[in-house]
């Protein structure tokens, strides 16, 4: 069975940093694309970035330039490095995979404007 968690989220002020984590697990891990979404109060949920089993990076544009996201495909995890933060990246951040034609969420994490 499919298995992500998260982790890493919490509160920054405008102009900080954070990294979100997702551990993987119930599959081969360096064969998928992994994908972060987000989604804030009372809005659609949005992709932010992801990224192939071989390491290619695709980006919103809206966070392009600042965040990046990468994967170790030895412990099977990806990892959202958010710098430069504004207060409209605030909301719940999901880890996202879409195997065997089903989509799979971690639980989110928050990141929050302290501001």
């Amino acid at each position: 069975q499919v298995h992500l968690v998260e982790s890493g989220g919490g509160l920054v002020q405008p102009g900080g940093s954070l990294r979100l984590s997702c551990s993987a697990s119930g599959i081969n891990f360096r064969l998928y694309t992994m994908n972060w979404y987000r989604q804030a109060t009372e809005k659609q949920r949005e992709l932010v970035a992801n990224i192939t089993g071989g390491g290619t990076a695709n980006y919103a544009d809206s966070v392009k330039g600042r965040f990046t996201i990468s994967r170790d495909n030895v412990w099977n995890r990806v990892f959202l490095q958010m710098n430069s933060l504004k207060p409209e990246d605030t909301g719940a951040y999901y880890c996202h995979i879409r195997f065997r034609g089903s989509a799979f969420w971690g639980r989110g994490n928050q990141v929050t404007d302290d501001s």
